[in-house]
Formats: structure tokens, sequence, C-alpha cells
């Protein structure tokens, strides 16, 4: 089963749930994406609203790896095993604690909106998301309900990694779900669209539920991607999870190269590329390492293996059927600039353009001067270390290089308007570096 997008999950899930019609139960979305599928539930079963706020405790070096999570009224939930396995200490769980605290008080606020929290003391407490991958956020859930005197926990989602619902049957006293597949990469490649929800979103379907809204959540564009789901790589000896996006009418598709720390589900990158795919191009974001490799902090960093990582995934997208033809540019971003410029070196690619942004160029070491593919290098005006080298790695480049500096951004670009200039720079580099797709198919090596 694919889901169109999370309302058609939250009305499939309905059907599993109407024993609960007429009872005494607040739908639970858990922020952010379960929240439209909780809407849904929470409409058709004519019951109260509310969120469910809980955080994820990132790997410092692997953010994207949770080693926890934790919730409203001080609930907390570690797990050990990664903890032990990535040595992670207690001084920087403390500091990763300290950190989405902040970000958790400020999102139920933003959330509730003044509105005071719907009393769960006595009844059934529906926690709705869109997907389970490991359970650490979906766990914190449930005890944060507990806590909140929930006579009962009921736990719904579309769908669920096998091992994780096992694990969650100790934390809910029911828990429904409608597809557990033997082979689960991630929550996003059971859905047809599968954009993040922004802060926005959310507070307006709780209010739209305050107010007893009538219709259901808009229905995407008429016009869906050509493609737009998650695929399995396979490199060397593993396989890579990625999104990949393929516009109507395609002019050319760019492979995301992330940093250490992150992954394809960054939001910086994310947005970066719906940039792109507003612009006509389609987008590839992968992980350029397994989970397993995640943990070994080295893995992060070793250069070499990441650009091999990326020029097989290259090798791969040019054979599918909506990317053939089509030209390919490289977007990297901190040290998966490195990796991209490397990567683009290697004259098996055939790589148009390359976008760097906040990068270490200088990593890529002598395969800069074997780059041919025209490079823009964006940076932020105030990171100072980072112009530095590259401006360095720019004066060993023998290509079409260009520097930018983004005034006011720091490395990450985290400061309003600086990561959407940067967003900009790259489509504009790109739509006019990147051939035609007719001459992309009839070019030969460079």
């Amino acid at each position: 089963m694919r889901f169109q997008d999370r309302a058609d999950a939250g009305r499939r899930l309905v059907d599993r749930l109407r024993m609960l019609h007429g009872a005494d139960i607040v739908v639970l979305g858990v922020a952010r994406g379960g929240v439209p599928v909780a809407f849904e539930v929470a409409r058709l079963l004519q019951a109260p609203l509310d969120v469910i706020v809980v955080r994820k405790l990132g790997v410092p070096h692997q953010p994207e790896l949770a080693f926890g999570a934790i919730g409203e009224d001080g609930v907390r939930v570690v797990n050990d095993v990664v903890v032990e396995r990535a040595h992670v200490t207690g001084e920087e769980m403390a500091r990763v604690e300290q950190r989405e605290n902040a970000e958790l008080e400020r999102r139920s606020a933003r959330f509730r909106a003044g509105r005071a929290r719907i009393p769960l003391a006595g009844r059934t407490a529906v926690i709705v998301d869109d997907g389970i991958a490991t359970g650490a956020t979906t766990r914190a859930a449930c005890r944060v309900a507990r806590a909140h005197g929930a006579a009962r926990v009921v736990l719904a989602v579309p769908v669920s990694a096998r091992d994780a619902l096992y694990m969650l049957l100790r934390e809910a006293d029911e828990v429904i779900c409608l597809e557990q597949p033997m082979h689960f990469y991630a929550v996003g490649q059971w859905y047809r669209h599968f954009g993040q929800v922004s802060d926005d979103e959310v507070v307006a379907l709780l209010h739209r539920a305050a107010a007893g809204a009538p219709h259901s959540q808009t229905a995407p564009a008429a016009d869906p991607p050509l493609r737009d789901d998650e695929v399995r790589v396979r490199a060397g000896n593993v396989e890579l999870a990625g999104h990949l996006t393929i516009p109507e009418h395609p002019i050319g598709v760019v492979v995301f190269a992330h940093g250490s720390g992150s992954s394809r589900h960054s939001p910086r990158n994310r947005q970066v590329a719906e940039v792109l795919q507003r612009a006509g191009l389609g987008t590839l974001l992968f992980d350029l390492l397994t989970t397993a490799e995640e943990i070994n902090r080295a893995n992060v960093f070793d250069i070499g293996l990441l650009a091999q990582r990326l020029v097989e995934v290259t090798d791969w997208l040019s054979r599918q059927e909506y990317a053939a033809g089509l030209p390919i540019g490289y977007f990297g971003a901190s040290t998966g600039a490195a990796a991209a410029l490397r990567a683009a070196a290697d004259p098996r690619g055939h790589i148009r353009a390359v976008v760097s942004r906040g990068g270490r160029p200088d990593l890529a070491g002598s395969a800069l001067a074997e780059v041919r593919a025209p490079t823009l290098l964006i940076v932020g005006g105030h990171d100072y270390h980072v112009i530095d080298l590259n401006r360095q790695a720019a004066k060993a480049m023998s290509c079409e290089t260009v520097l930018v500096e983004v005034p006011g951004a720091t490395h990450l670009f985290e400061e309003p308007g600086t990561l959407r200039q940067a967003a900009e720079l790259a489509r504009d580099w790109f739509i006019t570096r990147l051939p035609a797709a007719g001459e992309a198919e009839s070019a030969g090596p460079e």
C-alpha cells in the first residue's frame, strides 16, 4: 500500500479506528509530520485534536542518528545501545538535550498559539504519526500522554518498521498499523507526496480543528512530478537510501552531497531542493553512508569513500528511465562539497556543473585541478575561516570558478533569508550552466 499523502493516510487509518467513534478520546498528532494525518482522523471521528511535541536527540557528529528523544513535562527516552556504540559522553548528551529542550518549548508555544492543552486525564489518547522508523520519538510521545494522565493510549500509524513496532507494544495499550513491510527503508517511501510539514501548516490545521473545520485538507497539486519517491541505490557492498524527484519537463538533475552530521532529510538541503524543483530541475538527495557506517566518525570525513559513492550513485541515476539523457550537476555542502568536487573530477561522471554551499573544497586536494565543470562556491559572509579555504581552493581550480559571499550568513546559513539567497544562486547557476538535454545526450567525454 502506498499513500497519496498524509491526508490520504489519515482517511485510511480511520477505517481501523471507527470503534472509537463516540468514545471519550483526544487525537494527538506527533509534530510535525503526524499532524496532517491526525487532522483527518480527528475530523472523521469527530474528536478533539491536539499536538504532542517531542524532539529527537541526535548523536552530536551525526544528528540524524537518534540516541533518544524528549517530550513535554520532562519525558526522556534514551537508546543505550546507540549511546555506547557512538561513544556519546554524558556532557555531549546534556548539551544536545539542552538545545532540543529549548526548541521543544518554542514549538509547544508556537503550535498551541495561546490555546490551553486539551486535558487527557481519564481519557483515551490516540497518538497519530505519519510513520515509524526507529520508534524513539513515538515512545516519548506515549510517555507524554501517560504523564498527562491518559487512562488508555492507542498508537495509530499508517506504516512502521517491524522491529520498532514490536518495541512500542510495551508503550501503548493498543497499536494499530496499516502496513508493516518486510523491507523498511524510510517512512517517505510509502507516500507519493511526502513534503516537509511547516510550523505554519501545523498551526493552521490545529486552528481549523478547533474551529470545527468541515472540509478535508487541501488536495495536492493536479500536476504531480513525474517521479517523487524513496529509492535504494547499490554502491559497492552497501545499499544507500535516497529521495528522487523529477518534475514535469525536467531540464537537468542535481545530486546532493550533504556534509558531516546531515542526511537526505536535512531541512536545509530539502529547502534548496524545492527551489531547484520549481525551476524544472530534478533532485536526488541520498545518504552517502549507511546508518551503521555513520556511527564511525572517521567515515564521515573519508572524502575518497564519499566521492566514490557519489560516482556510483551518479552512474545509477544516468540509467534511470526519467533521468536518462539529462545533464547532471552536483550540490555539495560542508564536507559533501569536497566529495562532489572530487567526484566531478572523475571522467566517468560527465558532470556539467557544481555548486558548493558553505563547503570545504580544500578537502578535495589535488582533484581540484582536474575539475572541468563550472563551479560556484557559495560561502557565508561571516564564515571567515571557510571563506579563506574557499579562496585558496578557487586558486587551485582551472575551470570556470566563481566565489560568492552571502552577507550576514554564518556556516549553516541559519540567518533569516540567507539560505533562500544561497538556493536562488544555486538555481541560477544550474539553469545557466547545465546544457539542454539534447546536448547532454550527444556530448561525448570531455
